[in-house]
C-alpha cells in the first residue's frame, strides 16, 4: 500500500477536513475528523508533509502534530487561494492546502509557541483597553 506523504488539513470549529496524497500525487485520504478524532488519526500516520492555512488555532495544532514526528507548515489563507480548483467547501480547502504546501515558491508563517502568542493576546486587550487601536 502507498504512504502518504502529504496531507493538506482544513481546520474548522468541530469537523476538520483531511486530504492525504502520496509522493506521486494520488489521493490516498480524503475524509473529516471530527476534533476528538485528530490527534488518534495523526498518532497512527507515519511521518509526512502536513500544510494548514495559518489562523489562531493553527499554531496550537503545529505544535501538537510535530509531536509525532509530522513536518507541519502554515501559510498565509491568500496565498493558498490561487491553488482553488472548484467551489469553496472544506473538501477543496483541503486539496487546494495539500496542493500549495507542496510548491516550491510557497511563503510559510513562522509557528507561535504558546507563550508567544500568550503574549500578543496580552498586547491586543492593552491596545483594545487604551483605545490605542481597533479590537
Amino acid at each position: 500500500m502507498a504512504q502518504v506523504s502529504t496531507i493538506g488539513l482544513d481546520l474548522a470549529k468541530n469537523v476538520f477536513q483531511v486530504h492525504g496524497i502520496d509522493a506521486q500525487g494520488k489521493v490516498l485520504v480524503r475524509r473529516s475528523l471530527r476534533r476528538a478524532e485528530v490527534l488518534a488519526f495523526f498518532a497512527k500516520l507515519s511521518s509526512c508533509l502536513i500544510g494548514m492555512e495559518a489562523c489562531g488555532s493553527a499554531h496550537h495544532w503545529v505544535r501538537e502534530l510535530s509531536k509525532f514526528g509530522h513536518t507541519v507548515k502554515l501559510m498565509p489563507p491568500a496565498y493558498v487561494k490561487p491553488y482553488f480548483k472548484r467551489g469553496k467547501t472544506d473538501a477543496v480547502d483541503a486539496e487546494a492546502i495539500a496542493e500549495a504546501v507542496t510548491r516550491p515558491t510557497m511563503r510559510f508563517v513562522a509557528v507561535k509557541s504558546a507563550d508567544q502568542q500568550a503574549v500578543l493576546m496580552l498586547h491586543k486587550d492593552a491596545t483594545c483597553w487604551f483605545g490605542n487601536g481597533p479590537c
